[in-house]
């Protein structure tokens, strides 16, 4: 009886936990000098995201098929659910991005910002990302 009372109770806690949502696999690429894109994607892992990153020399040629202007180039590259994720973007805007599905290419943090996921320092102003189409930058989120 109290293997089966212990049984019910494991069931209840495991059926209540929150569910943490599916991200598709990403690939991200990085220049294999840079140190700061693993910290990125170890946060993200820790988001609940799958990357696997690729060593590149041919980050410019990456950006160009993907349609990233210059202006909106950060540290590394990200392809996931079929979108572009430029530079350091923090987890919220990527999971808002995939989830909304808009009808642009990605979305983009420009730069290297201190403070921003797997960038050292402190942060100082809300990031602002971008949207990456092919139209004049808009915003899609602040953080």
């Amino acid at each position: 009886m109290l293997r089966y009372a212990l049984l019910v109770l494991t069931m209840l806690v495991v059926a209540s936990a929150p569910v943490r949502a599916q991200q598709p696999a990403a690939t991200m690429y990085v220049n294999p000098q840079c140190s700061c894109c693993q910290g990125h994607a170890n946060y993200l892992r820790e988001q609940g995201f799958k990357i696997t990153v690729k060593e590149t020399h041919d980050m410019s040629l990456i950006r160009k098929q993907h349609g990233v202007p210059e202006k909106l180039e950060g540290c590394h590259i990200m392809i996931i659910g079929g979108y572009v994720v430029e530079g350091h973007v923090p987890a919220a805007p990527i999971k808002k991005l995939l989830a909304e599905r808009p009808k642009i290419k990605g979305i983009s943090l420009p730069g290297m910002p201190d403070g921003s996921p797997g960038m050292t320092g402190r942060k100082t102003e809300p990031f602002t990302i971008y949207e990456i189409s092919d139209g004049a930058p808009k915003v899609f989120a602040v953080e």
